[in-house]
């Protein structure tokens, strides 16, 4: 994929996360705020020529923004983000939960995209 790929489908996954919330689907609007997240990571990260093909990446990736742009809260937005995904497979979080984890998603997704070439 390409940087604008990851982008477009990051933001058109972030959409999905909240319309599957709207219906009831909060299984299924975690993976995709998970993916919405990891998905403009790897956007970052192709741009700037860093490996992002596995999990451990992002992580990484993460790290080496947290250290450039001296923000925290890029670690911590994250963090919700990875929740997600792990609530996923074990379906722990109430609507309220999720719904206020795709809030920080958007929020990491809005940190990251002015990263990106216009």
């Amino acid at each position: 994929m390409t940087t604008q790929k990851y982008r477009d489908s990051s933001r058109h996954l972030l959409a999905q996360a909240r319309a599957e919330l709207a219906a009831g689907d909060a299984t299924q609007a975690s993976e995709k705020g998970w993916g919405a997240a990891a998905l403009m990571l790897k956007a970052v990260a192709e741009e700037r020529g860093w490996e992002h093909e596995r999990h451990r990446h992002h992580f990484r990736t993460v790290g080496r923004l947290r250290s450039e742009l001296g923000d925290g809260t890029i670690t911590a937005d994250f963090g919700v983000a990875n929740l997600l995904h792990e609530n996923f497979y074990e379906d722990e979080f109430t609507s309220d939960h999720v719904a206020e984890s795709l809030d920080h998603v958007e929020a990491l997704l809005n940190k990251l995209e002015p990263l990106l070439p216009q």
